[in-house]
């Protein structure tokens, strides 16, 4: 039995300018950052100008109370 031989080995080190890699960095930097900056503001917009309900005791008393004029017309 005959040993396989590898017809095109792996060099040791890939071919790529440098020039090329700084760029494609940059650009992936940047489409991050932008996208970042769309979540942001997208949540700026819709989600933070929400107003807080006002939960304190006395306003819940005073949603929760019966009215006066309701208790009156119950009994004739």
């Amino acid at each position: 039995m005959s040993r396989g031989t590898i017809a095109d080995p792996v060099p040791d080190k890939i071919d790529v300018p440098q020039r090329a890699l700084r760029r494609l960095t940059l650009e992936l930097a940047i489409i991050i950052t932008l996208k970042i900056s769309v979540l942001m503001l997208l949540w700026w917009f819709v989600f933070a100008p929400q107003p807080k309900p006002d939960v304190s005791p006395a306003t819940m008393a005073q949603l929760l109370a019966p009215s006066s004029v309701s208790a009156s017309e119950a009994h004739p």
